[in-house]
This record gives C-alpha cells, structure tokens and sequence, in this order.
C-alpha cells in the first residue's frame, strides 16, 4: 500500500492561505522568473492550480499590473465572460475599491445578438460590455477563446482601449492562438497565459491578486 503522507494540524482558512503560499515560496528556487507585484499574482495561480508551469507560461505586458491596479482605484468594472469567473472574484475585495464585477452571457439583449450573429454569447457579452460601460474596464476572460476574438477585432475596428485584458481562456480551439493574438499587441495593458491552459479560476485569481494589492496600497 502507499504510505499516507502525514496530515498537517492547519484548519483556519487564513493559515491554510498562508501555508500555501509560504510552500510555493519554498518549492519555487531562486532566482525566480518574476518579482514584486508580478510575482504575488503568479504566486496566486499556481495556488489556485497547484501547477508550477505557470512559472514558465504567464506572460505581462509592460505597466500591466500598474494599470491594473489604477483601473481598481479608479473604481472599475470587472467583465468577465463566464458566470464562472464572476463568482471567483469576491465582492468582498472590490466594495471598499468601489469597484464591481459583470457578466452580461445571459443578457436577453446579448442572447438576442449572438443567435442573430449566429455567434456565440461570450462574443456579443464583448461587444455589449464595449458599447455600454462606462468608466475603467478590465476584462477578464478565462473560457471562451471567441470573447477574446472579439474583444481584439473590436480593438482593431477602433473601439476604445479597456485598462486592463487579462487573457486566459483555456481549450483546444484557438484558446492558444487567441491569447498569441493578444500577446502581440502594444496599444492595450494585458495579462496572460500562454498555450492551451487557463481557465475561469485563473482569471478570477489574477484579478483577486490586484485587488488584494490594491487594497493593500489603499490601506
């Protein structure tokens, strides 16, 4: 039979946070591929995956974290494309940032576009959310590799710049090549992940990592 590792005596859900993260802290030798700001927000993807590749495949534009965090000061909104990523993001952390987080997938007049469009809802959800959003927005998108499509096409048709993309759908369908896409742009702040992972958590994740460093410079 396997030998039964030893269970560790931590319950509190602060501890088992703090725990965590001191292992990764651990396990991740020096010199590490990221520092500061950056490093707290990959530290809290490979918590959220328990996968250490997210050393070698999370990729920042430059200034993205800072415009993150400016946008978060700034009150913004968090659009997200899934139900999924929306509930990954506790509003506990945006309310004292003044700062909400939506996802319009099930907006009637959303779900009317995409079946016109004969095109999925997370893309007409981009189109929706660029049209009628005021204010800083940061997208966050870790599903639907069409969402990012569309928010990157709009941005070549014109549309105004959001503050913040964090890129990371996941899948086997131009998930990898939506996110290469973005990765090569200059004109707007983007976080991402490069290849097939990603996911919901882990664009919730990124954006809890900035509110928690947003709150934490607002004091």
């Amino acid at each position: 039979m396997p030998e039964i590792p030893e269970i560790q005596p931590v319950t509190a859900p602060d501890a088992i946070e703090a725990r965590s993260l001191a292992i990764i802290d651990a396990e991740t030798p020096e010199p590490r591929p990221f520092a500061g700001h950056q490093w707290t927000i990959v530290r809290r993807l490979i918590h959220t995956t328990a996968d250490f590749e997210m050393l070698d495949l999370v990729r920042f534009s430059p200034d993205a974290v800072q415009a993150g965090l400016t946008a978060l000061a700034g009150g913004a909104t968090i659009v997200t494309d899934t139900e999924m990523a929306r509930c990954a993001i506790p509003t506990r952390r945006l309310t004292p940032l003044h700062c909400s987080v939506r996802c319009l997938l099930n907006d009637p007049a959303v779900v009317a576009a995409a079946k016109a469009a004969n095109g999925t809802r997370a893309a007409a959800a981009m189109d929706a959310a660029l049209d009628t959003l005021q204010g800083p927005i940061i997208f966050a998108i870790g599903n639907a590799p069409t969402a990012l499509l569309r928010l990157v096409k709009r941005l070549d048709a014109g549309a105004p710049a959001p503050s913040l993309v964090i890129g990371m759908p996941v899948g086997f369908v131009n998930a990898a090549e939506s996110k290469a896409l973005l990765m090569t742009r200059s004109d707007v702040p983007w976080i991402s992940i490069s290849g097939r992972k990603g996911g919901s958590a882990l664009a919730g994740a990124t954006v809890n990592a900035l509110a928690i460093l947003a709150g934490e410079r607002k004091g």
